[in-house]
């Protein structure tokens, strides 16, 4: 089976990464990086470039995980790029990372993260960086 990762270049997504590796390694699975640029974007800082995405592949190897980078563009709906992932590798569990924030904050904002937790259909695990 596969286990679906998102991943951008921060804590959050370091976080997301180590849980999603353990989970992979405990359940024999492979797993797929999703590392989503926005569509159209000529400079997106949460895109990682080719040596990074090597350099993630070879850190999922020495966890003893099988990895690879999907870099599926996504516009607005970045839920949609989830899914079509999710559904084309018949993936049983996404991981993502969250930010911590204010609880007005989350009610004025709302979150891609939030939106993955309510629309997608297969198990997702939420995990926060160490402080």
């Amino acid at each position: 089976m596969t286990i679906v990762i998102g991943y951008v270049p921060t804590p959050v997504g370091d976080a997301a990464l180590e849980a999603g590796l353990a989970e992979a390694l405990a359940h024999g699975d492979d797993v797929l990086i999703l590392n989503s640029p926005r569509r159209r974007s000529t400079v997106d800082g949460d895109l990682i470039d080719e040596t990074a995405a090597a350099d993630l592949v070879a850190r999922a190897r020495a966890a003893g995980v099988s990895a690879t980078v999907d870099q599926a563009e996504h516009g607005a709906e970045l839920v949609d790029t989830f899914r079509t992932v999710v559904e084309r590798t018949s993936a049983r569990m996404v991981v993502i990372g969250v930010r911590r924030r204010s609880p007005v904050g989350k009610l004025v904002m709302g979150s891609d993260a939030q939106r993955l937790l309510l629309e997608l259909d297969v198990p997702i695990l939420a995990v926060k960086p160490a402080r």
